[in-house]
């Protein structure tokens, strides 16, 4: 990933954050066939292991897991907030005409070696915990869990899916929110920004003045 200084973003806590606010990421492998993507929702275990531990489950039946090989090595690309950039929202613009549109955006890189977890209490607890977070993030008002079906029904589901680990080795972030822009101009863009509804974009950039 190209990262030029003034938009790379070095804070674990941060990286962290932003994976834990945008679990769904793209886990690239490489096999027999090539370079592979696959968008899976990831559990991120912020303090098991030196960057980090990411848990998710795949279909046993996706080709991925028989060519998955415990500890080889692997990327997840996470996508936060994300958005165009016009150049009429930038003040200079209208005095000078020298600026360009653009594309603002913060993603995070995990790269980390993958092992297989095809064992039915680690997928049963992995799946209990994804639900119960993202069943009270989705504001329901009797949230879902397992039990709400047959003990033979889950078992039958749990069957059909194996639990994968990525130990992560190495963190990259990039936060490309016009850090290189005048204050007045990133005020601006922001303002764009949220009069178009894109408001955790223009709240990202806020933060991230220069």
């Amino acid at each position: 990933m190209y990262l030029p200084e003034h938009f790379a973003e070095n804070n674990s806590s941060e990286l962290h954050a932003l994976i834990a606010a945008n679990p769904l990421g793209a886990l690239v492998t490489s096999g027999p066939d090539g370079l592979d993507a696959n968008h899976v929702p990831f559990e991120l275990l912020p303090e098991q292991g030196a960057q980090g531990t990411l848990q998710a489950h795949l279909a046993r039946a996706n080709p991925l897991v028989g060519q998955i090989v415990d500890g080889m090595p692997v990327l997840v690309i996470f996508q936060g907030a994300q958005g165009y950039i016009s150049p009429n929202w930038y003040p200079s613009k209208h005095e000078a005409h020298r600026q360009v549109p653009t594309w603002n955006y913060q993603v995070v890189h995990a790269h980390g070696r993958i092992r297989l977890r095809d064992d039915e209490r680690f997928v049963r607890g992995l799946v209990a915990r994804l639900t119960r977070e993202h069943e009270v993030a989705s504001g329901q008002q009797r949230p879902w869990k397992m039990t709400d079906s047959s003990r033979e029904y889950i078992s039958q589901m749990l069957a059909a899916i194996v639990g994968i680990e990525i130990e992560i080795d190495r963190l990259a972030g990039k936060s490309k929110l016009s850090q290189n822009k005048s204050p007045e101009d990133v005020a601006g863009a922001a303002e764009g920004l949220a009069r178009g509804g894109q408001a955790a974009l223009a709240k990202a950039m806020g933060a991230h003045k220069a």
